[in-house]
């Protein structure tokens, strides 16, 4: 009678099989598969105790939850082991030695028993009382001489968490040594050494794209908002991360400045982020459709319009916009509340700047906000955002979400429905702004009124390339982004001489506003620290009384609430900026963090704040920030550093509070 032959008679059979399956690197995935095995009992753990907070989680939440568990639980895994990682792979023959694999046993259960199994049930506790995933700002703590009776305290009430953390220590212990180790068989040694070093390259490879979140090459590094992708709703997002990654994402910053300036009811006199709509606005529409242009690297130099002095003998790189700002209401001192793009999207989003860290780059930034998005959809708009780069590149998608964007489109999306060559898509970021804004366009055709659309250009950014057969169509320029960005300009040219055709495009509001000044400059303005923050901003709608040009000092932070009132929003919300047109008794100021030192932008004056005090001042006359007048402490210094400082305490407090939400009482 015929048996079927053993496992072990296979691979005896067929050597070669016996070498794939028995081998250094199956030996150590397996090893690193346990700990995965670790982190899901203790994500288990943290949402049955954190239940009430984290909300109930359908059966159709669940494969997204878990595809994102598996996401951040590689960065963790790989991050906390890539000693073990890389000397379990050293392409010498010694790792065989008994000794070694003692060594490197070792190395495991203490890391992994620590960083993995005692961090992540501590925040299961940590999160009840806090709200916020355990992060290196706790870490600034630690010399508290109350934290030993704390920690006391905390281990004789759950008592159950260190049982559990010893289990879960005796498992991996358990299983580790469970897991034979198997050596790679090759007897001669050139050919030993060079597989093994190609192994270990392969390795190492997959561990970076593994901490980055994958292996596209636009692809920002993970941070704690892009768990927010993988979620419904912000707080569950803290479910699937873990602590390992909050820990070492925030490892090189600081804990978050808490400035004290005032006592509460001062600070609240002076400056609150909460509105509460009382009149009617002064311009009115019935229920517009919104839509952002937020615009790469759209400094004021770069328009003819905005610096007529620059282009006296040409026409400047945005030729098509500076026509249409002739039919707009142009905002002439308009300034970025940020240096970088993804501080453009939470401040013009949902009016929450960035000082010293990125908003999106905090714990604090996955608490529940009620951002213009969110507001637009609970008004039964559709929410939708464009941007050329794959899902996520940037870190934008994530917090769109948050935002309340609905439906984001990305080059995955143009890609699958569009023909791809060296003329539609770039092989850095992503879709060239002439072929995605027809991509926009087509999409806005089936989008039903009302929706609020935000387009993130592209093209603009370095390497600054733009597709060949545009290279004789625009200008070169005096720097590299000139031709970019005339080519963007272009791309605007094309897409609403198809959108003014459309039944939507004269009740809609459109915005246009810069994400930051281009590190290319080429008026020497531009060089100073004002300058450099100095945007191009308007409001262009169509059939509207909306026109002027306006020299008051406004910014990013002013888009919603200026936004909100355009379209009659009377409910109270959260921002830090202004509605320009309506609320004329907050003070007109732009602030950011430049140089190390907080601006802060008036019709008057330009004050720099360090954490030590005001350390220079310039009139708004001093074009190039050459006559530092701090000395003469004017009533617009005065004024000016009384409301930063009101800004900044309640930004901080507000912040640290995880409070974005207007309280129901007033």
């Amino acid at each position: 009678m015929n048996s079927t032959p053993s496992k072990k008679g296979i691979l005896d059979k067929y050597p070669i099989l016996k070498h794939i399956v028995f081998n250094d690197v199956t030996t150590l995935a397996l090893r690193l598969l346990i700990l995965y095995v670790v982190i899901f009992i203790t994500q288990v753990v943290f949402y049955i105790y954190n239940h009430e907070s984290l909300g109930n989680i359908t059966l159709a939440q669940l494969p997204l939850l878990l595809k994102g568990s598996i996401v951040f639980s590689n960065i963790s895994i790989i991050y906390i082991n890539s000693l073990f990682i890389v000397l379990s792979m050293l392409p010498f023959r010694f790792r065989a030695h008994r000794l070694y694999q003692k060594i490197l046993f070792w190395i495991y259960i203490i890391s992994n028993s620590l960083a993995i199994v005692v961090l992540n049930l501590a925040d299961v506790i940590y999160f009840h009382f806090s709200l916020k995933r355990l992060t290196s700002e706790e870490l600034f703590y630690l010399e508290n001489t109350n934290n030993a009776p704390i920690v006391k305290n905390v281990i004789m009430h759950d008592w159950w968490v260190v049982l559990l953390a010893a289990a879960l220590i005796f498992l991996m212990v358990f299983v580790y040594k469970k897991i034979k180790y198997h050596s790679t068989k090759i007897k001669k040694s050139y050919v030993y050494y060079s597989i093994n070093t190609l192994i270990l390259s392969i390795v190492i490879l997959v561990c970076v794209a593994g901490i980055r979140g994958g292996f596209r090459l636009g692809l920002r590094p993970y941070t704690l908002s892009n768990a927010a992708f993988y979620t419904e709703n912000p707080q569950q997002a803290n479910l699937i991360l873990s602590n390992p990654f909050c820990v070492l994402r925030t490892l090189q910053v600081k804990a978050l400045d808490n400035p004290h300036y005032f006592d509460e009811k001062e600070v609240n006199a002076i400056f609150t982020p909460y509105h509460y709509p009382k009149t009617p606005s002064v311009y009115h529409f019935d229920k517009p459709n919104v839509m952002i242009f937020i615009m790469e690297s759209f400094s004021k130099e770069h328009s003819k319009f905005y610096c007529p002095e620059l282009y006296s003998e040409e026409e400047g790189f945005t030729p098509f916009l500076d026509s249409l700002m002739g039919q707009s209401y142009v905002f002439t001192q308009a300034f970025s509340n940020g240096m970088k793009s993804i501080d453009a999207l939470p401040s013009i989003l949902t009016s929450i700047p960035s000082y010293k860290r990125s908003f999106v780059l905090l714990p604090q930034s996955l608490a529940t906000t009620e951002g213009l998005p969110k507001i637009l959809n609970n008004q039964g708009y559709g929410t939708y955002f464009f941007c050329g780069a794959e899902k996520n590149s940037m870190g934008f998608e994530a917090y769109a979400k948050i935002a309340g964007i609905n439906t984001f489109y990305s080059r995955n999306d143009f890609e699958a429905e569009r023909k791809v060559d060296a003329l539609t898509v770039e092989p850095y970021w992503g879709v060239f702004d002439v072929p995605f804004f027809q991509y926009v366009a087509d999409k806005l055709e089936d989008i039903s009124p009302p929706f609020f659309a935000s387009v993130f250009n592209l093209t603009s950014h370095h390497p600054y390339v733009i597709p060949a057969d545009y290279e004789d169509k625009v200008p070169q320029g005096h720097t590299l982004i000139h031709k970019c960005v005339a080519y963007t300009d272009l791309a605007f040219r094309k897409f609403f001489d198809r959108a003014k055709n459309q039944p939507w495009f004269k009740n809609t509001i459109f915005v246009f506003i810069a994400d930051h000044v281009s590190p290319q400059k080429y008026a020497e303005i531009t060089n100073t620290p004002k300058g450099s923050t100095a945007i191009f901003y308007f409001i262009y709608a169509p059939g509207s009384n909306l026109k002027g040009l306006d020299s008051s000092v406004t910014q990013q932070l002013d888009v919603m609430p200026t936004l909100l009132g355009l379209i009659g929003h009377q409910k109270p919300y959260f921002a830090f900026g202004r509605d320009v047109f309506n609320e004329k008794e907050r003070f007109p100021m732009a602030s950011n963090y430049i140089n190390q030192l907080y601006q802060c932008i008036t019709d008057d004056i330009s004050i720099y704040l360090s954490d030590k005090g005001i350390q220079s001042a310039y009139s708004a006359a001093d074009l190039y920030q050459e006559d530092n007048i701090v000395e003469q402490n004017s009533e617009s210094q005065q004024k000016a550093l009384l409301q930063l400082k009101a800004l900044l305490q309640s930004y901080f407090n507000h912040v640290n509070d995880k409070k974005y939400i207007v309280p129901e009482s007033k």
